[in-house]
């Protein structure tokens, strides 16, 4: 059953297909994020060990807001993994083990670009969809991936 909210199906069917996106991206980041963690060796291995797990952390209270959302909008929320590489917009490194470095670059190339689509994602649910709520709580997503963000470019300068 839809909900009546104010949003007109169409509309409400465009912010789950848009959230779909956000959650396959999110799956995406927490899995690259704990296969680093169970994989970072080196200088200041337990700090960083305990800094991707910190933000895997995250990424799954994340993961889990996300898929409410959807649901709050009648959707049904994708699941499996085929879904999840479908819709992702971010790239996985296969059979790749990189330095503990190269981890913390790739991972704030990651959440980046996940930023910079929440922007898009921002002004689609509220300029198109008239969804501000979906907007509001992407800004929320928005905001903890800059905090994210800003952490890994600190261990980078």
């Amino acid at each position: 059953m839809k909900p009546h909210i104010g949003i007109a199906d169409k509309k409400l069917d465009s912010s789950i297909t848009l959230l779909s996106a956000v959650l396959a991206d999110a799956v995406t980041l927490y899995t690259k994020t704990r296969k680093f963690h169970w994989n970072v060796s080196g200088e200041s291995f337990m700090e960083i060990h305990k800094l991707f797990e910190n933000q895997y952390k995250q990424l799954e209270v994340n993961i889990d807001e996300i898929a409410e959302r959807i649901n709050k909008l009648g959707g049904k929320t994708i699941g499996t993994m085929k879904e999840f590489t479908d819709l992702t917009r971010l790239k996985e490194s296969i059979d790749v083990y990189p330095s503990q470095k190269d981890m913390i670059k790739e991972l704030l190339g990651d959440h980046e670009t996940v930023i910079q689509q929440l922007r898009k994602d921002i002004d689609t649910a509220e300029e198109e969809n008239n969804d501000v709520g979906t907007a509001d709580f992407l800004t929320s997503l928005l905001l903890g991936h800059e905090t994210i963000a800003w952490i890994l470019r600190r261990y980078l300068s």
